[in-house]
């Protein structure tokens, strides 16, 4: 058996021309900018960013195809500034003894260090090399300013269920790199369990297919067989990457929107992906102070009961009180009036320095305390009418009297408002601005 037909199917089945390349029409489509300039053989740096098995690394090497560059690939895990310098050499001699360019793609760009990046900066200047990252980070967080001004970035999108079921009748009629020698077939519907399970990654959509064509005897991949080897579907999701705070935003969204089935779709989705249960019980009891606060104190409470329901029994069982938490907390009344009277008591308390605490608010536990002063003319609440000292002031002096809590007309921040108001007229017959 040759080197080739040991390699994994994903691997014989790269595709060697553009025109065969499946998914990414966005970029690659009649008159996309990204098209016309390989076609013309007009090389420009890059980063290719998107989901693991969207063609970031095939479609590189067509790029070098294309324009009759040599491509030379390094792993921005192994390679360090020493590999770089040596890269730059081959690049500089190839230039000079042949007149070709060289395009040099790294693979996980993210994990490039500041150092490696800063290495090949100058040559991407003078036109040494060309630069082409694959990367399935936002580049934005992984990359300085210094590359990303002088590369364009393109997204490559998970491939579609029709462009999977594509790649997998190339891979059984292909005589050649795929498994057309030995006349495979498969049925329409089990292409189409293949295609779901693999997730829009193509790479995992042939080794799910070679697994099946190995475990089959005869001429037919049965449907028992199939459904065997997809019996672990790998979702995308990554523990502390994009996807995973791309997911979070979404529930966080759905429930501040009061979309409860949208909600439970995200819980689900980062549940099924493998997020800590306990990450989302945090994010939820965040959701039921910001979103939803005093137009429903409840939703505090049921978010802390999922928290300490998933703590005890762990998962699964957990998991559906954390489900309807989210169901209660995406239909609660929304208020955001705490979040934002919050944030703007902080900035003043940041803004206005260490301002004294007035005397009469000042405890007065000693003698010497009592004859400075401290806790004189202080009115005591409870013996107010109403419980209400109208007209006292609890703010620093020399603090214009900011109101920060603005009750929303929703839920129990309504009647809040109302008693509040009613309270602010109190002040005002008593002379107090």
């Amino acid at each position: 058996m040759s080197r080739s037909e040991q390699a994994p199917l994903a691997d014989r089945m790269r595709p060697a021309t553009l025109d065969a390349f499946v998914g990414q029409r966005h970029l690659l489509g009649s008159g996309k900018p990204l098209r016309r300039a390989i076609d013309s053989g007009e090389l420009h740096s890059m980063v290719l960013w998107g989901p693991p098995g969207t063609g970031k690394t095939t479609l590189a090497r067509l790029i070098a195809i294309q324009s009759g560059a040599r491509f030379l690939t390094l792993s921005a895990v192994l390679a360090g500034v020493k590999e770089i310098r040596e890269a730059v050499a081959e690049a500089k001699a190839l230039r000079r003894m042949e007149q070709r360019g060289t395009l040099l793609f790294i693979d996980e760009a993210h994990r490039f260090n500041k150092g490696q990046q800063d290495a090949f900066l100058p040559h991407l200047e003078d036109g040494t090399l060309t630069f082409i990252g694959a990367t399935t980070e936002n580049p934005s967080f992984s990359l300085n300013n210094a590359l990303l001004s002088r590369v364009r970035v393109y997204l490559l999108e998970p491939l579609t269920l029709q462009d999977i079921q594509q790649v997998l009748i190339r891979a059984l009629l292909d005589r050649d790199k795929g498994l057309g020698a030995r006349n495979l077939s498969l049925a329409d519907q089990d292409a189409l369990l293949l295609a779901r399970a693999a997730d829009g990654d193509a790479r995992r959509a042939l080794s799910l297919l070679e697994l099946a064509a190995q475990l089959t005897t005869g001429e037919r991949i049965e449907t028992a067989i199939v459904a065997e080897v997809i019996t672990a579907p790998v979702r995308r999701f990554d523990k502390g990457g994009d996807i995973f705070y791309d997911q979070i935003s979404a529930l966080h969204k759905s429930v501040r929107g009061s979309a409860p089935d949208a909600a439970l779709y995200w819980l689900a989705r980062m549940i099924d992906g493998g997020c800590d249960p306990l990450y989302i019980a945090r994010r939820l009891v965040r959701m039921a102070s910001e979103d939803i606060g005093n137009a429903d104190p409840r939703a505090l409470d049921l978010a802390l009961d999922a928290w300490q329901v998933q703590e005890r029994l762990g998962s699964p069982e957990g998991e559906l009180a954390l489900a309807q938490a989210t169901l209660y907390l995406a239909s609660a009344a929304k208020s955001n009036a705490v979040y934002r009277a919050w944030k703007a008591a902080l900035a003043d308390a940041r803004a206005s320095g260490s301002l004294d605490v007035p005397l009469h608010l000042r405890n007065a536990p000693t003698r010497l305390l009592k004859e400075l002063g401290h806790g004189r003319a202080y009115r005591y609440a409870h013996d107010e009418p109403e419980a209400y000292a109208a007209g006292e002031s609890y703010f620093p002096d020399g603090l214009v009297e900011p109101r920060y809590y603005e009750p929303t007309d929703r839920g129990l921040e309504l009647r809040i408002r109302e008693k509040l108001e009613r309270l602010r007229a109190l002040d005002r017959a008593a002379g107090k601005e």
